[in-house]
Formats: C-alpha cells, sequence, structure tokens
C-alpha cells in the first residue's frame, strides 16, 4: 500500500512540475524557395518589432524543441507569452528555402490540466468571458502582425517577392472547434 502511496505522490508531483500542455488554436506557416535567413536575426527582429507594440504583459523565451523524439535534433522556437497565450514561433533553414511557422496555443490550467486522466473529465475548461477572447484575439492579431512585418522588411530587401494576401491568412480551419 505505501508503494501505491509513494508512486501516486510521484506521479503528481511530476504533472505539477513538468512543462504544462499547450492547447493549438491557430497555425500560420510559409516556405521561400532558395533563401536563406538567420534565425537568430529573425527572432531578435520578431522581438523588437512586438516590444514596438507596448503590449502588457509580454514575455520571451528561447526553447528547444525535439524534432521528433527525445533523442532527436532539437529546433529552437522563440516563445512568446501573455497570460495563458503562447505563441512558438519558428525559423528555420530547410533544403535551399527557409521556413517560418508559428502556433498559437493555450495553456491548460491547474493541476487538473497537468494529471492525464483528469484533463480530459468534460467541463475541465471553463468558459471564457468576452473579454478573454478578445484579448486573445488582439494578441493573435498583434504577434502575426509583427511576424509578417518582419518577413516583409526581409524579403522586400533580398529582393523576394511578398506574401500575396492568401499566403499572409493563418490556418485556423485545422483545429476542432473544441480546441
Amino acid at each position: 500500500m505505501n508503494l501505491i502511496i509513494c508512486l501516486i505522490v510521484i506521479f503528481v508531483l511530476i504533472a505539477i512540475f513538468s512543462k504544462t500542455p499547450v492547447i493549438p488554436k491557430s497555425h500560420w506557416d510559409h516556405h521561400f524557395d532558395a533563401f536563406q535567413f538567420s534565425a537568430q536575426e529573425f527572432y531578435n527582429n520578431i522581438e523588437q518589432e512586438i516590444q514596438k507594440r507596448k503590449m502588457p504583459n509580454v514575455s520571451f523565451t528561447r526553447s528547444l524543441s525535439p524534432e521528433k523524439g527525445i533523442f532527436s535534433t532539437r529546433r529552437e522556437y522563440l516563445t512568446v507569452t501573455r497570460g495563458e497565450y503562447v505563441f512558438d514561433i519558428c525559423a528555420a533553414p530547410f533544403g535551399t528555402g527557409f521556413f517560418v511557422s508559428w502556433w498559437l496555443g493555450e495553456h491548460e490550467e491547474g493541476l487538473a490540466a497537468k494529471i492525464p486522466i483528469l484533463n480530459k473529465l468534460p467541463g475541465n475548461r471553463r468558459n471564457k468571458t468576452y473579454y478573454q477572447i478578445d484579448i486573445e484575439c488582439m494578441f493573435k492579431s498583434a504577434v502575426h502582425s509583427a511576424v509578417l512585418n518582419v518577413i516583409n522588411n526581409i524579403t522586400t530587401a533580398k529582393g523576394v517577392r511578398p506574401l500575396s494576401e492568401l499566403e499572409r491568412q493563418p490556418k485556423d480551419g485545422l483545429f476542432s472547434k473544441s480546441n
């Protein structure tokens, strides 16, 4: 019995101190053929562009995410966070081109979100107010606009054609209504 209690305590502690899961809500990406650029410079430009907007409570971190599994090569992402909303922005060479993407997600909140069995229970996710939805929309719009501005500045300087209106649109249809 003591062994079972110890295992449960260890499981709960791991769940509490592990990275909070992020629920993907929106996505955007674009591949630039025959084009190369420094990912570090791209991330620095994004940070500066977002800082110009003076959005409250925004923070930046760099994180390494495995390409496949735990022992695979890691890809660096710029993470832009405001409250429970998280943008993970990727800029990387891909073949002879350059790839940019972002994922907007939302942290699951509370202990129940961190424990795999409990986070699947109905009613775990709270209803949002209009204000919370507005904040999410403003944050998404501002960061997406910053990414597009940086891309526009870089491509203009390098003589690469600008993105079309269709290429500039987020790909929100990838996620079900429950996300």
